[in-house]
């Protein structure tokens, strides 16, 4: 009996499996310490001015976590030869581009100038085979442990796409369908956060308060994060606040944003923080303690969004 290609990529999809936890790479070691001149041209390349950066007490910015591992243009010499075979293996698959799609770090400790930084990785999993518009094929993630000075440091995972890129010509073209406005994605509205977007709908930004002991709490949650009470009422914010940490984003380009624009951490003026659009001035002139303004901005015929409204004096 000949197998489905459904059982043959079952099949294949277990010797995968067999890679995970096997060593991706081991006792590897940063070519430099941690070091000032690294640091000053991430902070520039990134329009990262914070002070916490520069100074006799400096730290390096917690996401340059995979900087130091990195092997520059001549590699590093303590790849495993099981990471080597998974790729090789997906190379005669036909699985033979690649492209990375995301990254998940936790940080333990600050490094810090003169850290000597170094490191083991393994195959943390391979998934079954995946259909995305690029091709089809499977997505492999590697942890990485990383040590200052012999001390736990932080976590890097690094996910890519090892793929069969998709045929254009194999199926037929098709018309362009005529363009289109794009719409901003819904907001998940359920049981536990309607009480919320009703508020919004009012022009009115409603904090949970517990009943039992008056914590406050956002985003909304079902009990009280201090002492588990189910009870609770609502307080309306002032809207006065502060930007506590901001992005600007880039890159990708996503349907119904405008890159670049600036996405910030508010801590509102009763203590608690929450996300959004920071209006009002240019993304570049955001800035860390900048007071802000809640406003609602209305962004299509059906959803209303709460955004603060930043001021450069």
């Amino acid at each position: 009996m000949t197998a489905t290609a459904d059982e043959e990529a079952a099949r294949f999809h277990e010797l995968l499996k067999a890679f995970e936890g096997r060593p991706a790479a081991t006792a590897g070691r940063a070519k430099d310490p941690v070091n000032e001149p690294m640091i000053r041209h991430w902070c520039e390349a990134m329009g990262d001015t914070s002070p916490a950066y520069t100074g006799p007490d400096a730290i390096a910015p917690p996401t340059m976590l995979q900087a130091w591992t990195m092997g520059g243009l001549s590699g590093h010499s303590d790849r495993s030869s099981a990471y080597d075979q998974l790729l090789a293996l997906l190379d005669g698959a036909g699985c033979t581009s690649v492209v990375a799609t995301d990254c998940e770090q936790e940080y333990l400790r600050p490094l810090r100038p003169g850290d000597a930084v170094t490191f083991d990785a393994v195959i943390d999993s391979v998934s079954a085979r995946k259909t995305t518009k690029l091709g089809t094929g499977h997505f492999v993630t590697t942890r990485m442990d990383v040590r200052a000075n012999g001390e736990p440091a932080g976590t890097h995972r690094f996910r890519i796409l090892k793929y069969r890129p998709a045929d254009a010509t194999a199926q037929p073209a098709r018309p362009l369908p005529p363009k289109q406005v794009a719409r901003r994605p819904r907001p998940v509205i359920n049981r536990d956060n309607h009480g919320f977007w009703e508020g919004v709908r009012a022009h009115r930004l409603l904090i949970q308060r517990c009943s039992s002991c008056a914590t406050l709490r956002f985003p909304w949650l079902p009990g009280c994060n201090a002492c588990a009470s189910p009870e609770w009422d609502t307080v309306e914010a002032s809207g006065a606040g502060t930007v506590f940490s901001y992005v600007v984003m880039h890159h990708p380009p996503f349907p119904a944003f405008d890159p670049p624009y600036a996405v910030a951490l508010v801590e509102l003026a009763e203590g608690v923080r929450m996300i959004g659009n920071i209006t009002g001035v240019p993304y570049d002139k955001v800035r860390i303690g900048m007071p802000v303004r809640l406003e609602f901005l209305r962004v299509d015929e059906d959803l209303e969004l709460p955004v603060f409204r930043g001021s450069e004096s």
